[in-house]
């Protein structure tokens, strides 16, 4: 698991971004276990994330943050990466962001990308 933390803070909330190699549904299940016996990451008020798989198609969540989960699934099938999932967190502040919230996914996104080697 790849993980960068700290990557965006705004108006009080914070944004993390985690990603790693999934083969299917039960894969996905078990990521998420894994990042969410780190108690912050429990705690999170949402983990938004996405992947493509190679033989099934999409899969997204955006665990109460509509929309999160589209915008990963984009960038995933832009960058024409398979078999990997991307799980933006964003620890709310008490302040509304607005849609400066989809472009701080994408930010978080982008920083994955950016610094993670992934096939």
């Amino acid at each position: 698991m790849n993980q960068f933390e700290s990557v965006i803070s705004d108006r009080g909330s914070k944004y993390a971004v985690s990603g790693g190699p999934v083969r299917d549904r039960d894969a996905v299940n078990a990521f998420l276990k894994t990042l969410k016996r780190t108690k912050k990451y429990a705690k999170a008020t949402h983990n938004t994330w996405a992947v493509v798989f190679s033989d099934g198609g999409p899969l997204k969540n955006d665990d109460g943050e509509g929309g999160a989960g589209q915008i990963i699934l984009q960038m995933l099938e832009r960058e024409g990466l398979r078999d990997h999932m991307i799980v933006v967190t964003r620890w709310y502040g008490g302040k509304h962001l607005g849609g400066d919230r989809f472009r701080h996914v994408q930010d978080c996104v982008r920083h994955y990308l950016d610094n993670t080697q992934v096939a």
